[in-house]
Order: C-alpha cells, then sequence, then structure tokens
C-alpha cells in the first residue's frame, strides 16, 4: 500500500485496492475534497473531449423481456404492461428521422425477447449500417452467447452497453432470479471486449441492498473491465415491482461516483442519464458538471416511450424526446457545453470492424 491516501492515488492514476474505494466514500461530504476531485475530473473530461457533448438516438424496440429482474418495470413476470416491438421498418424509419436531426449514433435498447432472434438482429444491423455507414450502432440487448455477438460484431455492431448492476454476488442475488448470474454477466462483458466492441457496463445508484462496500466492489470491477462507456443513474423503483416501496437513489451519490469513475478512467464516455432528469430537473446538467458528456434523447416512436417504463415517472417529453433536441442544446449550452453531431468515440479507440483475433 502507498503511504498516499486515496484521494491522492486517485488523481495520481495508482491502481486502487478494495480499501481505497471505501475510503473514497468517506470524503462524500467533505466539499473541499468533492471540489478537487469535480476539478480534476472536468480537467480530464476537456482534456480529452473538450467542451463536447455526444448526443446518441434511443431506439427502444421491445419492451418484452424473458427475465424477471427484481428492480425493472418490464420484467417478464409484470402482466400489466402493454407490450410492443417495432418492425424492422420502424427501426429505420426511426433512423431516418435521427439522422436527419444530426445523430451519428444509434442505440437499439430493449428487453431480451426472443422474437428478435440473431438471425433477425444481424438483418436489422447490416440494414441500419448499410443506410448510414457513417454512424456507430450501440446494442443494448442483454445477455447472449460468444457466438451471438460476434455476429453481430461482424454484421456491423460498433458498441455494446450491458450494465452489470452491481458487481457484488450477495446483492446480485437479491436483485435478480435464481436463474441469473453474475458470473455470466461478467462473462458477458469480458466476450464483448475480446470480440473488439466498445464496451459499456455500469449500474443503479442506490438499488435495494446496496452498500459502501458494494459500490466498492463496482469500482474494482470497473478498473478492472476498463470498459469505454459507464452508465450510472439513481436507482428509481417501478411500482409493479417486489421493490416499489423501496426509497429512490441519490442524485448527489450518483453525481459523486459520475466524478469518482471519470478519474478512474479518464477517456470513458460517460452519459448524464434520463433517470438523473426524472429525480431532478436539473439533473442532466448536474451531471455534465460532474465528468458527463454524453446524452441519449429518445427517438423510439412517440406512442411507445411511455411503454418503455423501466422505472416509475420516466422522462418521454420535452427535452428527453428528440423532437426538442433545440431544447436540450440550449440547456447544454447554459451548462457550459456543446452538443455536437458526430459519432463520438470514445477517445483512443480503434473504430475499426475488424474482429480481434483470438
Amino acid at each position: 500500500m502507498s503511504n498516499k491516501n486515496a484521494v491522492d492515488k486517485l488523481i495520481s492514476h495508482q491502481t486502487m485496492a478494495r480499501e481505497d474505494f471505501i475510503e473514497l466514500f468517506g470524503y462524500y461530504q467533505n466539499q473541499e475534497v468533492r471540489k478537487l476531485l469535480t476539478g480534476e475530473a472536468l480537467r480530464l473530461r476537456k482534456q480529452y473531449y473538450g467542451n463536447k457533448v455526444f448526443t446518441r438516438g434511443l431506439i427502444e424496440f421491445t419492451n418484452y423481456c424473458k427475465n424477471n429482474c427484481y428492480y425493472c418495470g418490464i420484467r417478464g413476470a409484470n402482466s400489466h404492461i402493454i407490450r410492443y416491438r417495432l418492425s424492422q421498418e420502424e427501426i429505420l424509419t426511426c433512423c431516418q428521422e435521427g439522422y436527419r436531426l444530426g445523430f451519428r449514433t444509434f442505440v437499439l435498447q430493449g428487453g431480451e425477447d426472443p422474437f428478435y432472434t440473431d438471425e433477425r438482429m444481424a438483418a436489422i444491423i447490416r440494414e441500419i449500417k448499410q443506410c448510414y455507414p457513417d454512424c456507430a450502432l450501440t446494442l443494448s440487448i442483454g445477455e447472449k452467447s460468444r457466438e451471438s455477438y460476434r455476429l453481430f460484431r461482424k454484421a456491423g455492431a460498433d458498441r455494446y452497453l450491458l450494465r452489470h448492476e452491481t458487481a457484488d454476488e450477495v446483492h446480485y442475488r437479491l436483485l435478480h432470479p435464481d436463474n441469473m448470474r453474475l458470473e455470466n454477466r461478467k462473462r458477458c462483458l469480458w466476450d464483448l471486449k475480446a470480440l473488439g466492441y466498445q464496451v459499456g457496463a455500469g449500474m443503479m445508484v442506490g438499488s435495494p441492498g446496496q452498500s459502501i462496500r458494494t459500490l466498492a466492489e463496482d469500482l474494482l470491477f470497473l478498473q478492472e473491465l476498463k470498459p469505454q462507456m459507464v452508465g450510472l443513474g439513481p436507482f428509481i423503483p417501478h411500482h409493479d415491482t417486489c421493490f416499489a416501496g423501496e426509497p429512490a437513489g441519490s442524485v448527489e451519490l450518483t453525481l459523486f461516483l459520475l466524478t469518482l469513475v471519470r478519474i478512474l478512467l479518464p477517456t470513458v464516455l460517460l452519459p448524464a442519464t434520463t433517470a438523473l432528469g426524472t429525480l431532478d430537473p436539473g439533473g442532466r446538467e448536474k451531471g455534465l458538471m460532474a465528468g458527463a458528456n454524453v446524452v441519449m434523447p429518445n427517438l423510439s416512436p412517440l406512442k411507445n416511450r411511455k411503454q418503455y417504463e423501466l422505472y416509475d415517472h420516466k422522462i418521454c417529453t420535452g427535452e428527453e424526446a428528440a423532437e426538442c433536441l433545440g431544447c436540450l442544446d440550449q440547456r447544454v449550452n447554459a451548462a457550459g457545453f456543446t452538443l455536437v453531431s458526430e459519432r463520438g468515440d470514445a477517445s483512443h479507440t480503434q473504430t475499426s470492424r475488424c474482429i480481434v483475433s483470438e
């Protein structure tokens, strides 16, 4: 162990131990240290990305899901929601409108829906990349086999978001049914990295059963994985889950973690999430001021946005909607940043479609 404290180790980019991350949370209420860490996070963000904020056009193409994660509003066992699926034509229409608006990254997000077989997904990916070769395509469709991920990569997928949700085995068991395994979640993330994807992990902040120790495990895992993207948002309960009565996560703690992750992984792409904006009207601007550099307006059809309800009271109109991109642009500018129309790859990331040799 170095004789430097955890803050010094983090800022000087030394390898952190579990105890170091736990120590960092002891400074959560220390305004002097918070100011120091936030300043460093913003310095690194500017070093690698300037004042740019990248947009991603989010297409929530199915709310069917075979899984029953205890925190999720679209869990398979929830019989109270109206299910929908977008056709390939509808997905391409969303991309067409997004491209017109200036988006150069599309994110296909959905539940783990068996209807979208590997072959169907590969066909959708190929069509999007053929129509929009200058755009990046991100998938967020859950746990798959290595061969499925390889097929999607060959079809043209560039990035993959798979939030690990928690890196602590006991905590994972509190949030998921017995047929889901943390080891498989991690296996997916390592497979994605090996296949040449730009990979995104991440977790909910304030989920039931979470502690400082479990958050330290998350940071330890992120340090090891070194993903190009990290999704951090506060937990928000959904009324049709067993966690309906649980309190929402803390916006302030989420902002603190955004700052820590920016310093831990200086070139990371870090969204100011919809969940932040749901709990706090200025949450996304605060996220940008804590080190985030990505926003994800919704390109999904208006009639389906409310149906993709992972948690209660999700914002799905106004600045969250792609139609009000001008409003979002003004808010980002007011926070001192510039909304840009670019692919927005991670700094120093190779964008080749070649599969990493194995």
